[in-house]
């Protein structure tokens, strides 16, 4: 796998660790943001982000070019 392609994989993964495995150690209700609990101002800010992560990541993946074929000697 190339170098550029693993960019891409982690730019995919880093919303789904952040919504998944990062909320229990954000989980609660101090501060108050922008009249928002933490925890859910956390969420609504990764849920925005997402798509411009993703978007990276296509712009990295096309750049790049075909992934590399194993099969191919």
């Amino acid at each position: 796998m190339r170098k550029k392609h693993r960019l891409a994989l982690l730019f995919g993964a880093v919303p789904f660790i952040m919504l998944v495995f990062a909320l229990p150690f954000v989980n609660r209700v101090e501060p108050v943001i922008l009249g928002f609990p933490f925890v859910l101002f956390w969420i609504a800010v990764w849920v925005a982000l997402t798509p411009l992560l993703l978007f990276l990541a296509d712009r990295i993946e096309r750049r790049s070019g075909p992934p590399d074929d194993p099969e191919e000697p």
